[in-house]
């Protein structure tokens, strides 16, 4: 099985979880395989992007997918969700009117970066915004697996959700949160001085041997979380705890 995600370009992380780097902005797109359900964490940029993943997801997995997971609101994170026809949604609470409101800032951005106008004008149309609203914790059951969806933030936007899979190895999907392919990046709707303190709860969920699965780039240890936190500390004036 591992042979088949690697051929279809996703890289399985344990026995229930995988995921796979985009193309372009190097977004991580999650997978968590249930016995009964499909968790999908962040859906891709845009349509086309998003119906990909869905036939690769089904591919993999036998069946469709179920439950999706935005991390956060930015464009590469969300735009994909309206080719999973009847998936449930998950988002932080709040972020369902800030998408809803924000359509035209999330077309610009797209734009801005680089998806071509059309694409970006067409997922905006057919956005999808998360149904169920985390406040806390909730437990998703799949069959077999207990995932937990966390509401971690604010740090890089106002409303950052995180996913914890259980397992051998436990799994901590980050969004962008953290981020190993380049600094992460602080824009205008970020929460600077309450950003290490969202790392610390990623942290506090998955302990010091889990795998953390960054928004864009590698996999990494919880030293890598931990430095993180210490380096946005720094950078932002934020006093250790």
């Amino acid at each position: 099985m591992d042979v088949r995600w690697e051929e279809a370009g996703w890289e399985r992380l344990t026995g229930r979880t995988g995921r796979r780097r985009l193309p372009v902005w190097d977004c991580t797109v999650g997978l968590v395989v249930g016995d009964e359900s499909v968790l999908l964490i962040d859906p891709g940029s845009c349509l086309r992007e998003g119906a990909q993943l869905r036939a690769e997801a089904e591919r993999l997995t036998g069946r469709r997918v179920t439950h999706i997971a935005f991390t956060h609101g930015h464009f590469d994170h969300v735009l994909g969700g309206a080719a999973f026809a009847g998936a449930e949604t998950y988002g932080a609470v709040g972020l369902d009117s800030e998408l809803s409101t924000g359509r035209e800032q999330l077309r610009t951005d797209a734009v801005r970066h680089g998806l071509a106008e059309a694409e970006a004008a067409e997922a905006v149309d057919l956005l999808v915004v998360p149904k169920h609203s985390v406040s806390g914790e909730w437990t998703l059951e799949l069959g077999g697996v207990q995932v937990l969806l966390a509401n971690v933030g604010p740090g890089h936007t106002r409303y950052d959700l995180a996913v914890f899979v259980p397992g051998e190895r436990e799994a901590v999907f980050c969004g962008d949160l953290v981020e190993e392919s380049g600094e992460p990046q602080a824009g205008g709707d970020a929460v600077p001085a309450q950003w290490p303190a969202a790392l610390d709860r990623l942290l506090s969920l998955g302990g010091d041997d889990a795998l953390y699965v960054p928004g864009h780039g590698a996999v990494v240890p919880a030293e890598f979380v931990r430095e993180q936190r210490d380096t946005l500390a720094r950078r932002f004036g934020v006093s250790a705890l």
